[in-house]
């Protein structure tokens, strides 16, 4: 996106990842997970007073597969599964990642949940606990898309009410859209 850290940029007047940070925490999720890249420090002292576990990513030039390995060696025993919400998706509400949550619960054969928009994959993603020891073995700027790939028997496709699930932010224009 260039210049300053889009993390940081105000949606509505909240710096954006905080933004996702409360809509996880608004969510049925058992516990949030912040993993921080750059500028940590502006990160963190956005998210300062939430009750959310901050967790650095030393490695996060090296992509994504980076940022997923930092947050799952913090994953508390006994987790059941994951969901990752990416900070550059403003529009993403507690009633999605609620959604993914039962339609977890709901299918025990069903191992990767992703939501879809009028037939468009979105994000955030949750998938189970078993497939954790292949995150280890992905390499830069790559996520859960990988898996899905490796194990399409394995996903299911959940239905969302809202098209926020397809929304990130990349660059200056579609900030400028979005604000």
């Amino acid at each position: 996106m260039g210049g300053p850290n889009k993390l940081l940029e105000h949606v509505d007047d909240v710096p954006m990842v905080e933004t996702v940070v409360r809509a996880a925490l608004a969510s049925s999720a058992d516990e949030v997970v912040v993993v921080t890249g750059e500028d940590r420090d502006g990160v963190e002292a956005c998210l300062a007073g939430l009750p959310v576990r901050l967790v650095w990513n030393p490695q996060y030039a090296r992509g994504l597969s980076t940022s997923l390995q930092t947050g799952i060696s913090v994953l508390p025993t006994g987790a059941w599964a994951v969901a990752v919400c990416l900070g550059d998706m403003p529009l993403v509400r507690p009633s999605h990642i609620d959604t993914l949550i039962r339609a977890f619960l709901a299918d025990p054969d069903g191992s990767i949940f992703v939501p879809t928009w009028q037939g468009k994959r979105g994000n955030p993603v949750l998938w189970t606990v078993d497939l954790l020891p292949e995150i280890g073995t992905l390499t830069g700027d790559v996520g859960v898309k990988a898996l899905m790939a490796r194990h399409p028997t394995k996903v299911r496709e959940v239905r969302v009410d809202e098209p926020g699930v397809l929304t990130d932010v990349d660059t200056p224009e579609a900030l400028q859209e979005l604000t």
